[in-house]
């Protein structure tokens, strides 16, 4: 009985995501400039999964890492990049697209590292606008936004460094 309800249970998260995805992707073709404001405040929870290996090493899964990527219109190499250097720790993509990182990280973790990588690397912050594109120019990077125009540079992530 226990298993039927938590299958229930998963089923209905399941559906709530893909109504969200389906909303937001209305949005993003019928008012793009609100995009921006929906991106931070409604990212649907990474799905996080622990995994412990035979020799006791622990590792964390972050499943849907790839569907962020794709939403937020970002090369994959460089957002794990960036969890990777603020998570402080070494992580690989499996097969089946998954960022896979040594060490336990919840949920909240990897929501807040994408919410403070949206603010820095995907959206334009006159216009709140995230048709901005992420651009390599004489070794540093730029953001310039393809609705108001307006440039800023952005720091280079740093390996080895992070909040941990």
């Amino acid at each position: 009985m226990a298993d039927e309800s938590n299958e229930n249970k998963k089923e209905v998260k399941d559906d709530e995501q893909e109504i969200l995805r389906r909303v937001f992707n209305i949005l993003r073709e019928n008012s793009p400039e609100l995009v921006g404001i929906w991106l931070l405040t409604i990212i649907w929870p990474p799905q996080v999964l622990r995994e412990e290996t035979a020799k006791g090493t622990k590792k964390t899964v972050f499943v849907n890492f790839m569907d962020y990527c794709k939403t937020m219109h970002r090369n994959p190499d460089h957002v794990m990049a960036f969890l990777l250097a603020e998570l402080g720790t070494k992580g690989k993509l499996d097969d089946q697209q998954r960022l896979v990182v040594r060490g336990r990280f919840t949920q909240r973790d990897f929501e807040s590292l994408l919410r403070g990588y949206i603010l820095d690397y995907v959206m334009c912050i006159p216009c709140k606008s995230t048709e901005a594109i992420l651009s390599k120019e004489n070794r540093l990077f730029f953001l310039r936004c393809g609705k108001c125009g307006s440039g800023r540079p952005v720091a280079p992530i740093k390996i080895n460094f992070g909040r941990r």
